[in-house]
């Protein structure tokens, strides 16, 4: 089992207490590990959304944000994007800033649950960036207005991801454009993942 393929499990203050298969780390008693979600953005404030795989172990069939994903032990935060970006969606991403350092939530689809801290990154990317997504982790993907992902989340349809749509109203608390958000404090994320995101 290679490194990647473990989950970093957390106290409820983000420490770092051990390691799980990913494989099997999420059911109906899923304890709290490490993950990130990333929104990518282009200059025309477009945000790529993906279509979960239908045959994913947890949320099949789903719409979220661009990419989400666990650190593997001893991975950076942005190590850990950039690879499942290249991954999932054949996705370069060069900059990456970080936004929500301190989001956990837990969520339940068919008795799986997720239960995650969730650290928020936004990449900008170019409005030509190139998008070739693994069938094996997307069923489809999509470019639509930041504005439009808003209005969505304020009464979020059942196909959309409830991480994505709780993101999205924490997110436009920052401001109507994504370009222009603040950073956060790299302090503020949990001691198992206090690196740099540069």
């Amino acid at each position: 089992m290679t490194a990647d393929d473990l989950v970093v499990l957390l106290d409820p203050r983000g420490n770092a207490i051990g390691t799980a298969p990913r494989t099997g780390v999420h059911h109906r008693d899923t304890p709290l590990h490490l993950a990130f979600s990333c929104y990518a953005v282009d200059p025309d404030q477009r945000l790529l959304v993906t279509r979960r795989a239908h045959d994913k172990a947890t949320f099949p069939g789903l719409w979220t944000n661009t990419v989400c994903g666990h650190p593997a032990p001893g991975e950076s935060l942005t190590d850990a994007v950039r690879r499942r970006a290249a991954d999932e969606l054949g996705l370069t991403i060069q900059e990456l800033r970080l936004m929500l350092p301190t989001y956990t939530y837990r969520a339940e689809m068919e008795e799986v649950v997720e239960y995650e801290w969730c650290p928020v990154l936004l990449a900008p990317v170019r409005a030509d960036a190139v998008c070739t997504p693994s069938p094996a982790e997307v069923d489809q993907v999509a470019w639509i207005p930041w504005d439009r992902i808003v209005a969505l989340a304020q009464d979020p349809p059942p196909q959309w991801s409830p991480w994505a749509m709780e993101q999205v109203r924490l997110l436009h608390t920052l401001g109507p454009d994504p370009l222009a958000w603040p950073p956060a404090d790299a302090a503020l994320l949990p001691p198992a993942l206090r690196r740099s995101t540069a």
